[in-house]
């Protein structure tokens, strides 16, 4: 008998809780388009990656050469010669294959600059979410933009304006999203 009043007791109070909780989401792709510091980091990003691009064009470019000039002269070199050579120009392939690597691999320079530049931006908008999810007595703030799929959103729930105007960047001629 005790079990059963006890079920029924957390039936009844723990229905009561789910309904009092409160949701909400926002669009944080649409926030991190209306933050000029996230377009100029981008831009920076972009540019370190072109730059990065191009070096290592270089690079391949001048291992390219270094083939074909092994190849040109490959009937004239003697065998120690063209071991040597190959030896350098796998040496060279190396070189960059560890360049790229370093560069664009798993937490690379590129992974590190993003890092540096956009944890601040995201650390911002997090603070205004846990701000806007207080101020309204949220219980949970989703991202409409993440992962979490969402096959219907009400208007009503949508904070993502309430975020803007934490960070500052609320415009009341400039409602409309997309």
């Amino acid at each position: 008998m005790r079990p059963y009043l006890l079920s029924v007791f957390f039936l009844i109070f723990g229905l009561n809780f789910v309904q009092a909780q409160r949701f909400g989401y926002f669009d944080s792709e649409f926030v991190l388009g209306k933050m000029p510091e996230f377009a100029k980091a981008q831009d920076e990003v972009n540019q370190l990656t072109q730059a990065w691009e191009k070096e290592i064009q270089g690079m391949a470019k001048n291992i390219d050469a270094m083939y074909d000039a092994l190849q040109a002269e490959q009937v004239l070199l003697t065998d120690e010669m063209k071991k040597e050579r190959t030896q350098a120009i796998q040496k060279k392939e190396a070189e960059l294959k560890e360049y790229q690597k370093k560069v664009f691999g798993f937490n690379g320079l590129l992974f590190l600059k993003k890092q540096e530049l956009i944890k601040p931006i995201q650390d911002k908008i997090a603070d205004a979410v846990d701000k806007v999810a207080k101020q309204n007595n949220l219980a949970i703030m989703f991202d409409k933009a993440s992962e979490l799929v969402m096959v219907y959103t009400d208007p009503r729930f949508d904070y993502t304006d309430f975020v803007l105007d934490e960070l500052g960047l609320g415009d009341p001629n400039d409602n409309v999203k997309n």
